[in-house]
């Protein structure tokens, strides 16, 4: 099984748990991890399944205007992010898996998240989707929430397991 992560990270939370879902799924799966500044245009034939994960801004995927004022807050300022590449996608049967995780907040009840929104955005693009995963981060720069990381690698390792049946 291939497996290909796309994220997206301005403080280094998503970029840390987007690792550990990799390390978890290598556990049944040949995986590509890349930042989606270089992902590329269209997901390879190969490719058995897409994980893609982003940092939920504004209760969903980033923007221009919410990257910017990461940017303003010591983020990495990166052009696009995975709502663009999503976007981009050719439209129509894929025969991939697609899953898709977020970091956010930890506030109950908040009413959205990226993986929710990147999860529609997949559906209409033609993806077979499973629900998507939710990790915590401590306020608007992190960190990562205590056994956050751990839980990222115990679900790539799940994940993997799932789709290998």
């Amino acid at each position: 099984m291939r497996a290909l992560v796309v994220y997206e990270s301005m403080f280094g939370n998503t970029a840390a748990i987007a690792q550990a879902v990799a390390d978890g799924l290598s556990t049944g799966a040949e995986v590509t991890l890349t930042h989606v500044a270089d992902a590329p245009t269209d997901v390879p034939p190969d490719v058995d399944v897409v994980v893609v994960g982003g940092p939920t801004h504004t209760f969903t995927m980033s923007r221009e205007a919410t990257r910017e004022e990461a940017a303003r807050r010591g983020g990495d300022r990166t052009p696009g992010g995975i709502r663009e590449w999503l976007q981009a996608l050719p439209t129509g049967g894929h025969p991939q898996d697609f899953v898709a995780f977020d970091t956010r907040v930890n506030m109950p009840l908040l009413p959205g998240a990226a993986s929710h929104s990147a999860t529609r955005l997949a559906r209409r693009r033609g993806f077979s989707v499973t629900a998507p995963e939710h990790f915590l981060v401590y306020g608007y720069h992190g960190p990562l929430i205590d056994g956050e990381v751990d839980r990222a690698r115990q679900w790539g390792q799940r994940l993997s397991q799932q789709l290998a049946d």
